[in-house]
């Protein structure tokens, strides 16, 4: 963003970037959590589950990707550590679980996640609104993938 995109947001721009960060560092340990759960997956139906989580793992890191991009149109760095993730994350990560069968157990932590996600994005939405359009545009199209996300898994569950 140029000075003028950064003038108009009507709203504290540290803030604002320190809610981004933590959101950045949130959707690295979902990346990871759903790339890791796809790995190592087994038992009935795993195949499904393990293509789901790959998806998932995807689209979390392309949500990593469009909020450092912001974070750095809005003047500032995304942490470069990464074993600042988790200290600098919304919530802490999630573990695995240790029975790789245990396939309802890993949609309801993908549902957790998700649900945290949706709370995570929907806060910044409302700081947003009316207040800086760029990041408002962003965050309710990952809101709106997230809520997708968890509706996915919360079927899967029902079944």
């Amino acid at each position: 963003m140029g000075k003028q995109a950064r003038a108009i947001v009507d709203l504290s721009l540290k803030d604002l970037v320190k809610d981004l960060n933590k959101a950045y560092c949130d959707e690295w340990l979902a990346y990871y959590l759903y790339w890791y759960m796809a790995q190592i997956v087994s038992g009935r139906a795993y195949e499904d589950i393990r293509e789901f989580l790959l998806k998932l793992a995807k689209d979390e890191l392309e949500h990593a990707t469009e909020i450092a991009d912001l974070i750095i149109k809005l003047g500032d760095l995304p942490p470069a550590n990464p074993m600042d993730l988790e200290k600098g994350a919304n919530a802490p990560y999630l573990m695995p679980p240790k029975n790789t069968t245990d396939i309802n157990r890993i949609i309801r932590i993908v549902a957790e996640a998700e649900a945290g996600a949706i709370e995570v994005y929907s806060k910044i939405a409302k700081k947003t609104l009316g207040k800086d359009h760029v990041t408002y545009q962003l965050v309710t199209h990952i809101l709106s993938e997230e809520v997708e996300h968890e509706e996915i898994f919360e079927n899967l569950l029902e079944r």
